[in-house]
C-alpha cells in the first residue's frame, strides 16, 4: 500500500490522495461521559471527520466504566448524536488492569479485528499510549497504519504519582509497549515537543514525522464575561478575591499543598479572600484537607459543576491554581485547565516544571511558579498575583497567550499535516 501510495505521491502529487477514502478508528481508554472524551477528544475528532476524503468513516471506541449510567435511551442519543457528524461510536466495557482486563481485552481484540477487517479501517488513531498499547497490538497484527495522538510519557507517570511500583507488571508491560508503539507509529502528535528528547532517551528512538498539539480552547465557550449575580450572591462571593481550582486532588495532582497555600492567601487577604473548588470531593473531604491546613472551611467554596457550566464559575474568580504535582513525566504534559483558564484572562499559580505552561506563565508574566512547596514561596506567588490583580494589561496580556498557544488552528494544521499529506 505504501508502495502505491509513493508511486502516485510522485506522478500526481498530493491532491489525488486527499481524494481517497481513509477509514479510521480512534481507540481511547476512557468512557463517554468523562471530560477527557468530552473536551480532550470528541473536538479533534470532529476536526478529523472533516480532514478525511469524502466517502471515509471514522469509528470511536470508549471504554465504559460504569456501564449502568448509560441506559438505553442515552446510548441511542449518543449514537445518533455522533452519526450526526459522521463517527461511528463503539462501546467497550472497562476494566481495571489485571486478569480479567486480559480477558476484555481478549474478546474486544477479536470484535474489533472483525470490525477494522469487515469497515476496511486502514488507520488506527489512538489517544494517549494505553489505548496505542492496544493500537499497537492491533496494527501489527493486521498491517494498519497507527498514529499515536496527545503521546506523553504514561508508565513513568504512574509511578512517579505511586500508583504502580517501578518493578510491576503493569509498568514494565507499558514501558514496553510505548517504545513498540513510538517505533512503530507512522505519526505522532505530542502536547509537548519536548517528547522528541523523551522519546529518544527513553526508547532509543527519534521521532521523524512529528506534531505538536497542545490541549485546545472553545474561545466561544470560554470567553470574559460579567460575573453572574445572583451566582455570585448565592455563592456569598460579593466583593471577595476569589482563587478557582477545577478538578481533583491525589494522584497526579498535589492536595494538602493546595489547601497550604490556600491557608497562606487567607492569612494575607484575611476575610476578603475565597477558594472556590469545582470538584466532585465530597464536603467531609475538602474538611479534613482544611483541618490540615488549618484553614477556615468559610473560606472554601466547593461545588461539582458540569463542564458546560464551568465558564460561569470562572467568571466569578481573580485567578486560579494548576496543581499537578510536578514530577518528571509532567514536562510533557498539557493541562487542560490553564488554557481554559487563560482564555478567562486568569493569572494562573503552577508548579515549576509542568508542562511548557509554568515557562509560558513566567516568560510573559501571566502567574507565578511555585519553585518550592514553603510558606515563603506560597507568600512569593501570593504577592506576585496582588500585584497582577492591580495591572491593567494583565488580563489581555493572559488572554492573548490563550490565543496564540490554546487556539484550534493548531489542531487543524497538526491534522491537516497527518490526513492530507503523510498519511
Amino acid at each position: 500500500m505504501e508502495g502505491t501510495i509513493l508511486r502516485y505521491r510522485e506522478e500526481f502529487g498530493d491532491d489525488l490522495l486527499m481524494t481517497m477514502k481513509k477509514n479510521v478508528l480512534i481507540l481511547t481508554y476512557w468512557s463517554y461521559p468523562d471530560a477527557l472524551i468530552q473536551t480532550y477528544t470528541l473536538p479533534y475528532v470532529r476536526i478529523i471527520v472533516k480532514k478525511l476524503p469524502a466517502g471515509s468513516t471514522v469509528s470511536l471506541l470508549t471504554l465504559e466504566k460504569d456501564p449502568q449510567t448509560l441506559n438505553r435511551l442515552s446510548r441511542e442519543k449518543i449514537q445518533a448524536d455522533l452519526a450526526a457528524v459522521g463517527i461511528s461510536w463503539l462501546p467497550f466495557p472497562y476494566r481495571p488492569f489485571g486478569l480479567t482486563a486480559f480477558f476484555m481485552w481478549m474478546g474486544i481484540g477479536m470484535r474489533l479485528c472483525f470490525t477494522i477487517l469487515t469497515k476496511r479501517i486502514s488507520i488506527l488513531h489512538c489517544w494517549c499510549t494505553p489505548a496505542g498499547a492496544v493500537g499497537y497490538v492491533l496494527a501489527r497484527l493486521l498491517r494498519r497504519k497507527l498514529v499515536i495522538d496527545s503521546y506523553e510519557p504514561h508508565a513513568e507517570a504512574m509511578v512517579e504519582n505511586g500508583t504502580w511500583k517501578a518493578d510491576g507488571l503493569a509498568f514494565r508491560l507499558l514501558f514496553w509497549l510505548e517504545k513498540k508503539q513510538t517505533r512503530y507509529a507512522h505519526f505522532i502528535i505530542s502536547a509537548t515537543a519536548g517528547m522528541r528528547d523523551y522519546a529518544l532517551a527513553k526508547y532509543q528512538t527519534k521521532i521523524i514525522k512529528f506534531a505538536v498539539k497542545p490541549a485546545c480552547v472553545d474561545f466561544d465557550m470560554f470567553t470574559p464575561a460579567q460575573p453572574n449575580e445572583s451566582l455570585r450572591r448565592q455563592l456569598k462571593l460579593h466583593g471577595k478575591i476569589v482563587c478557582v481550582y477545577a478538578g481533583k486532588f491525589g494522584g497526579i495532582y498535589l492536595a494538602d499543598e493546595v489547601f497550604q497555600f490556600a491557608k497562606r492567601a487567607a492569612d494575607y487577604w484575611g476575610d476578603v479572600f475565597r477558594f472556590l473548588i469545582l470538584t466532585n470531593h465530597t464536603q467531609a473531604e475538602i474538611s479534613s484537607y482544611c483541618l490540615r491546613a488549618d484553614l477556615p472551611v468559610e473560606a472554601v467554596v466547593s461545588t461539582f459543576v458540569s463542564h458546560q457550566e464551568v465558564p460561569l464559575y470562572l467568571s466569578l474568580a481573580n485567578f486560579a491554581l494548576t496543581p499537578v504535582k510536578p514530577v518528571p513525566s509532567k514536562r510533557y504534559c498539557t493541562p487542560i485547565k490553564d488554557g481554559e483558564y487563560w482564555a478567562m484572562g486568569l493569572p494562573v499559580v503552577i508548579p515549576a516544571g509542568v508542562s511548557d505552561d509554568a515557562d509560558i506563565i513566567a516568560a510573559n508574566d501571566i502567574g507565578a511558579v511555585l519553585t518550592q512547596f514553603s510558606a515563603a514561596d506560597y507568600d512569593a506567588a501570593i504577592g506576585k498575583i496582588d500585584r497582577l490583580l492591580l495591572d491593567p494589561a494583565a488580563r489581555k496580556r493572559t488572554m492573548d497567550v490563550a490565543r496564540k498557544y490554546r487556539c484550534f488552528e493548531i489542531a487543524e494544521n497538526a491534522y491537516t499535516a497527518l490526513y492530507q499529506h503523510e498519511i
